[in-house]
């Protein structure tokens, strides 16, 4: 090799290994990961034993409620996402079905997205400016085929103490207004109001009774997905410091929209998910927990672990 090239190599290198060295020092610092840069479930690594068992004792009458609201072709959805699914009998259509008993089944085939209607996001849906949690860039996890890293099926499930803070109680509306944003204040207040203390590890979820405008008197599902109320920035910064394990709401989104700061979009997303791995639960039907006024209670999620899943369609149930 030529003195010539071998200094080409030799500035190449150091080239390279300046560029990485900078990368490394401009990575924000909530891409480091407090459970190590291995870590792959977030705040999931708060649900100890200890707290299960916790969370377990506060099933006192054995009510269970489901979460999930129904979803269908018609559940509006951000776009582009929607979904269908086919009934049909295999291999049945000219036969009375199989063996000499005659056995008959349906099975069905969902076409769509994951990540519609009762949904959960994962840690490696939302990012900033393509770094997703514990510092992972979008060329390293996210493959066409599935997430190679931080994909749904790593995490086991929720269990834990769920807290709901029904907002609409707060404000002393029927409905809150789409664009009013959960401040830290609002859920301070609300939570000392409603009788619940907010701890680590729990799963916190809110209710502003969204949903009546796709099963209520009037529905109005345009207005449900055009905007919604929903956790503001401070808030969610206020739930990050706090501890929690998840963060959820009766809306689309989770979060408010428009945003509180014009040109922003999902920052609150951006605060749980990236930047604290927090899971975020959208489209969950709190409004029975609101009517019974229960604000405490066993949260128990089991998601289908699909490989390399980003989101899931999910129906946690609440006990209490």
């Amino acid at each position: 090799m030529t003195t010539f090239t071998t200094l080409r190599v030799s500035l190449l290198c150091a080239a390279i290994a300046a560029g990485a060295a900078a990368a490394q020092d401009a990575a924000p610092d909530w891409a480091e990961s407090r459970w190590g840069a291995d870590d792959e479930i977030g705040a999931a690594n708060l649900m100890t034993p200890e707290r299960v068992k916790q969370a377990a004792g506060l099933v006192t009458d054995g009510k269970v409620y489901s979460l999930g609201m129904v979803v269908g072709s018609d559940t509006p959805a951000f776009p582009p996402r929607s979904l269908s699914v086919t009934v049909f009998q295999p291999n049945q259509a000219e036969n009375d079905g199989l063996g000499s008993n005659k056995f008959t089944y349906n099975d069905d085939i969902f076409m769509g997205w994951l990540g519609i209607g009762p949904q959960i996001d994962g840690l490696g849906h939302a990012g900033v400016d393509h770094m997703y949690y514990g510092g992972r860039t979008y060329d390293q996890f996210a493959q066409a085929s599935g997430l190679t890293e931080l994909g749904l099926d790593k995490l086991p499930g929720l269990v834990g103490r769920g807290v709901m803070l029904d907002m609409a109680s707060h404000y002393g509306v029927d409905m809150v207004e789409e664009g009013a944003a959960y401040t830290a204040e609002d859920i301070q207040a609300a939570a000392e109001a409603q009788g619940v203390e907010l701890r680590e590890g729990d799963i916190v979820l809110f209710n502003s009774n969204w949903m009546n405008l796709l099963d209520g008197d009037s529905p109005d599902p345009g207005r449900f997905g055009a905007a919604e109320p929903g956790l503001g920035v401070s808030g969610a910064e206020y739930l990050a410091e706090v501890g929690v394990m998840a963060v959820g709401a009766d809306t689309w989104g989770m979060e408010v929209v428009p945003a509180e700061v014009e040109g922003e979009a999902f920052r609150a997303h951006q605060i749980l998910q990236p930047e604290n791995g927090i899971y975020i639960l959208e489209n969950m039907d709190t409004r029975e927990l609101a009517a019974d006024g229960v604000h405490e209670f066993l949260f128990v999620l089991g998601q289908a672990r699909l490989k390399g899943a980003v989101q899931m369609i999910i129906n946690p149930i609440a006990i209490r």
